[in-house]
């Protein structure tokens, strides 16, 4: 029974990570996307800076004043920065194969983006080499975690080692 669990374990954890390929691969075409948008809305509010005589810094800090003007502001301090998380989560990602992208989910942290590309994810069978990298990986993972679990589910019941008297 315990081999029937882990068995299932393993291939849950093969087919759950066997995905994370063609997952990673629409979280970049999503996240360039985004990139190509946030890079207008800067380039925009960059020229218009330049056009007044400002850097970006010093037109941010002259709105200010009213209540729109400073939340306007805060708003765009947030587009500066996501721009610049994107891009360079978005170079690194697509500098990287497939192979290299399983070692790179700290680069896929946008929650916007994440959410929208599950939003619109369909699992796949994967046919590359990356997705049955990702499989195996994954079986070993989830045969080593239900293995684990089991194990220390059984350690109260495990009879002691010593010879009784």
């Amino acid at each position: 029974m315990l081999r029937v669990l882990t068995l299932a374990g393993g291939l849950m954890g093969a087919a759950t990570v066997s995905q994370y390929p063609e997952f990673s691969q629409q979280y970049v075409q999503r996240m360039a996307g985004q990139l190509d948008a946030l890079t207008l809305v800067v380039e925009d509010f960059d020229a218009s800076a330049l056009a007044a005589g400002l850097t970006r810094g010093e037109a941010l800090a002259q709105m200010k004043g009213t209540e729109f003007l400073e939340a306007r502001s805060d708003d765009m301090r947030r587009t500066f920065a996501r721009h610049a998380r994107l891009s360079e989560d978005y170079a690194a990602m697509q500098a990287a194969d497939p192979l290299e992208r399983l070692m790179m989910p700290h680069r896929m942290g946008d929650v916007d983006t994440v959410q929208g590309t599950w939003a619109d994810f369909e699992p796949a069978m994967p046919l590359s080499v990356s997705g049955a990298v990702s499989a195996g990986v994954g079986y070993l993972g989830g045969w080593v975690l239900i293995a684990g679990v089991l194990a220390m589910l059984r350690w109260p019941f495990r009879r002691n080692g010593r010879a009784r008297a």
